[in-house]
């Protein structure tokens, strides 16, 4: 297997990627796995619209460029989690405070970026669900799983970001007033949550009737 320095999505097995996420060195980490949670729930978009005579070119083309967009993020999160990692490991003093500041938000802005890609891919799959070839509904299902692990993920890592902005000394009103957009975000990402629940809820009849005999 390559060094972890050298794993990529685009340029490894999903052996080698899965077997350096395995590993404590946190690059990639949960960030990174948040985007190929999201470059798979691309992966079955587009694959479903395939199937579907009736999607159109735009659905497909959208789906096909999320994919690559997710990867790409996914590897800018490994990038930036050794940044992160690397403030936490300065010595104690207000240089260690400043690189953590910076990293966090950096790292929430990430987290935002791939979380509101996620958000406009429910669109698709919604329509999909209604729409599109009903003999890979559970397909539709799958990847709704994986569009929440994404938007989940996503949710989590911004607000953990703003959080350690909190820890290290700034008032959580602050922070709130400090990066408005960030903490939108978070309330964007909860209602994303909670509008795939509802979608996942409406299919499941379809997508696996044995389970409401």
């Amino acid at each position: 297997m390559a060094d972890s320095q050298e794993i990529t999505t685009q340029h490894s097995t999903v052996e080698e990627w899965t077997k350096a996420l395995a590993e404590s060195s946190g690059s990639p980490g949960g960030g990174a796995g948040t985007g190929v949670m999201l470059g798979i729930a691309a992966s079955l978009t587009s694959m479903v619209a395939g199937y579907s005579e009736n999607a159109g070119e735009d659905l497909l083309g959208r789906a096909r460029a999320l994919r690559e967009t997710a990867l790409r993020l996914a590897d800018e999160d490994a990038v930036a989690s050794k940044a992160f990692g690397a403030a936490f490991r300065l010595d104690p003093g207000p240089e260690r405070e400043k690189a953590i500041r910076e990293a966090s938000v950096e790292a929430a802005k990430a987290s935002a970026v791939l979380g509101d890609h996620a958000i406009e891919a429910i669109e698709d799959l919604e329509w999909l669900a209604a729409n599109g070839n009903p003999a890979l509904i559970a397909d539709v299902v799958v990847a709704f799983g994986a569009l929440r692990a994404a938007i989940a993920g996503a949710r989590t890592n911004v607000s953990f970001d703003l959080a350690a902005l909190a820890k290290g000394g700034t008032p959580l009103e602050e922070v709130r007033s400090q990066h408005p957009e960030l903490w939108e975000t978070v309330g964007r990402l909860s209602g994303a949550l909670d509008r795939i629940d509802a979608l996942t809820a409406e299919v499941d009849n379809k997508a696996a009737p044995t389970d409401a005999v």
